[in-house]
């Protein structure tokens, strides 16, 4: 069992081990749908509801379904059936009640089912042990830390579309290297939380 209090490990998962910038899952999505700020708010809301929802009950399922029976070796594909039924609901919930976000994430949303960061909160909350609680804020953690991290990018493109970027970075260039500069800066808060 990990025996880090809940408080460290919501920070950790927002900070110190943002699923995005310290393990670099989910990278897809983000470098594509960074490009305005009210699509990244959109598309990060929609992570933080899937991560938190689907981390939880793929714990449920994985401890009390598939350790009990002896079926562990099932688990990926029962954390992506899980995660694939909760993206269609968000995607048909988008759809319903924002139709213009539902278009600007385009083929992004239902994306969201092969997003290796869902599926990496799933794995990590096995692989680390967390308890029902933990996992809880861990999942909390992780997708806002995913969302922040977008919603962070995509304010600094909208602001770098004002700007003299040299010819050779334009476009994706410049994005991966401010990327790699925002992924150095959160190691910067690794020394905070040494439970981690």
């Amino acid at each position: 069992m990990n025996g880090a209090p809940v408080w460290a490990i919501l920070i950790g998962s927002i900070f110190t081990n943002n699923i995005l910038f310290a393990s670099f899952l989910g990278m897809c999505s983000f470098l594509v749908c960074s490009n305005r700020i009210n699509t990244a708010i959109g598309l990060g809301s929609a992570v933080i509801f899937v991560m938190f929802c689907t981390t939880v009950l793929n714990y449920l399922i994985y401890y009390y379904v598939l350790v009990p029976l002896n079926l562990e070796f099932l688990s990926f594909i029962i954390f992506i059936v899980v995660i694939a039924a909760f993206v269609q609901f968000v995607e048909m919930f988008v759809e319903r009640f924002s139709p213009d976000l539902y278009y600007a994430l385009g083929i992004f949303l239902p994306l969201i089912t092969v997003n290796c960061a869902i599926l990496g909160a799933a794995l990590f909350m096995v692989i680390r042990e967390y308890t029902f609680v933990q996992t809880v804020f861990y999942s909390l953690g992780a997708g806002l830390g995913w969302a922040m991290a977008i919603a962070l990018m995509a304010g600094l493109r909208e602001k770098m579309g004002y700007s003299n970027v040299p010819a050779a970075l334009q476009g994706i260039g410049i994005v991966m290297l401010v990327a790699g500069v925002i992924a150095m800066t959160f190691m910067g808060f690794a020394g905070m939380l040494s439970t981690l």
